[in-house]
């Protein structure tokens, strides 16, 4: 046997659940400490490896983050994409938006803080992120309620911010556990009917 051999550095491998657990340790210290909370020795300790175990999976900090938004990215179009196309009413589509979005958010809560405090950061790396046919769905979502003539002419920004953000006002409603008026406060599919019918009449055509 040539000896050699015996001189070779031995090559780390990789491990599934090392992995794991450094990808949640990540998110979950940049939902309680931002991302100045996030440091490699950090991130090493809490998720139980050292931190030249980190740089087995990831290259840096920079290709951590990023990856890491393309994980939940992923997650997040395979969740909010379930049972939809671009094909359903306005009604139709917007109602199974809003049940797979809280769907989400409820089954994945670190993965939709994580992904509220990162998809605007300046963290981000464009060039390193996929591209996701989510986006795409919903242009075209968008596009064809309106050609139905479902929906007014409107601005893209315009058109989310009727269509989703009194849905995301519920949800904080819902997280925080507490009304405006200091009660218990929990979503119901009644209260989400309620809501999207007048979201439907401040989108449709006169």
């Amino acid at each position: 046997m040539n000896i050699h051999l015996y001189l070779l550095p031995k090559m780390r491998t990789r491990d599934e659940h090392k992995e794991i657990a450094i990808r949640e340790k990540a998110m979950e210290m940049i939902v309680n400490e931002g991302f100045d909370g996030l440091s490699m020795q950090k991130l090493a300790k809490a998720a139980g490896v050292s931190p030249a175990t980190i740089y087995i999976y990831y290259k840096n900090r920079e290709d951590l983050l990023n990856r890491l938004y393309n994980d939940v990215q992923k997650k997040f179009a395979e969740v909010a994409l379930k049972k939809f196309n671009p094909d359903l009413t306005l009604e139709q589509g917007l109602w199974i938006q809003w049940k797979n979005r809280l769907k989400f958010i409820i089954e994945f809560p670190v993965y939709f803080q994580f992904f509220e405090q990162f998809r605007n950061s300046p963290c981000i790396n464009h060039k390193d992120i996929d591209k996701s046919d989510f986006k795409e769905n919903m242009k075209q979502f968008a596009m064809n309620a309106a050609k139905r003539g479902e929906l007014s002419k409107m601005e893209p920004e315009t058109f989310w911010a009727i269509a989703y953000g009194p849905f995301y006002t519920l949800v904080k409603f819902h997280l925080q556990e507490i009304s405006m008026m200091g009660n218990s406060y929990k979503i119901t599919d009644a209260k989400l009917k309620q809501v999207l019918k007048m979201v439907l009449m401040a989108l449709k055509t006169k």
